[in-house]
């Protein structure tokens, strides 16, 4: 287990923090007994922040571009037929999966092909389970398009915690199942929409595994 490189800046931050306030402390007060539960909340939040940036090695043990591989860990709220009104301008199969604060908070490419459409919103910051989280919220889409054709929009949605989105393809990239499409951090939510005739593979409420857990085969 390493540590991603999107918290190099954040964990420098949290100790460098907590070694100014200490010395400030030490300086003014002399209070041992400040300083000891001072140090003992400096490494609990330091403890949070290097577990929420973990960085687990994992790779996807069959490609198949058949599999939809879950994007992210976390737990699936929703799985329903909507219309889709930023790309497709139709109806789609849509599979959210919440991130909590607990989650590894990267994002896997969920299928592999071209990137034909990107784009960031900048929006509100509703709680990630909210319903119009998905169409209101801060966000950035990404739709892939397979070698047959077939595309698949991946929406990275911000939540009421989360205020920093990270994508890190560009348009028209060649992009792999399992490759790292980017980070959200501290809590936050991915929405899939499929082709209608894709069979789902999960349930609500199950937990997903970012690229070990299949969401949905398509035909």
């Amino acid at each position: 287990m390493t540590i991603h490189k999107e918290g190099y800046k954040t964990i420098f931050l949290v100790i460098f923090s907590f070694l100014i306030i200490e010395i400030l402390i030490y300086w003014l007060f002399l209070n041992v007994f400040v300083l000891t539960v001072l140090n003992l909340l400096g490494l609990i939040s330091l403890i949070l922040v290097l577990q929420f940036f973990r960085n687990p090695q994992r790779k996807i043990s069959v490609f198949n571009e058949n599999f939809v591989y879950a994007p992210a860990d976390g737990k699936v709220v929703t799985i329903e037929e909507v219309f889709e009104n930023e790309y497709f301008k139709e109806k789609r199969l849509q599979i959210s999966i919440f991130m909590s604060p607990l989650n590894v908070h990267i994002n896997w490419f969920p299928v592999s092909g071209i990137t034909k459409y990107m784009k960031y919103h900048k929006g509100l910051y509703l709680v990630a389970w909210h319903p119009k989280s998905s169409t209101e919220n801060e966000r950035s889409t990404v739709v892939v398009q397979q070698s047959d054709g077939t595309e698949i929009l991946i929406r990275q949605i911000a939540g009421a915690v989360a205020r920093r989105i990270v994508t890190y393809p560009t348009n028209n990239q060649a992009v792999k199942q399992g490759e790292e499409l980017g980070f959200i951090k501290f809590g936050s939510r991915v929405d899939i929409f499929l082709p209608l005739n894709a069979k789902v593979k999960v349930n609500l409420n199950e937990k997903t595994k970012g690229i070990k857990t299949i969401l949905a085969e398509l035909k």
